[in-house]
């Protein structure tokens, strides 16, 4: 199953701490859909734009997951409304922060940990707020 043109169900789900700990990181169908939006509103245009394979690093998580890798108790994460992504260079990282800061309508954009990924999500219910953040 696919989310997106370059995004599989297995990527977008899964997680070696889910794993780890035997949590079930299945979504609901109201997630999915989310998922879908967020995948194709902002991460088939910056893969399109880029041309080159971007590695997810979390999309959707389960409230025990999100609660078990320490995430925020509101992360859009858990809404399947958020994407983290990277490309293992910090300076190309910065080129897509950059490109979806000049390109893309998103909820949030944050440059985290000094470019070791980026996060970006998408509010299904369109109230994005353009928020450019920068955490650690």
């Amino acid at each position: 199953m696919k989310i997106s043109e370059h995004i599989s169900y297995n990527e977008a789900t899964r997680s070696s701490t889910a794993i780890r700990n035997g949590i079930d990181n299945t979504p609901p169908e109201s997630v999915l859909s989310n998922m879908r939006l967020v995948a194709n509103v902002c991460f088939e245009p910056l893969r399109n734009w880029y041309r080159n394979p971007i590695t997810i690093n979390s999309f959707y998580r389960c409230p025990d997951l999100n609660k078990r890798v320490g995430g925020s108790k509101t992360s859009q994460h858990m809404t399947g409304e958020a994407i983290d992504i990277d490309v293992h260079d910090d300076d190309e990282n910065r080129k897509l922060f950059d490109w979806c800061k000049d390109n893309l309508e998103f909820d949030q954009l944050i440059w985290e940990y000094g470019g070791k990924w980026v996060h970006i999500s998408y509010r299904a219910d369109g109230n994005n707020r353009n928020q450019v953040l920068n955490i650690g």
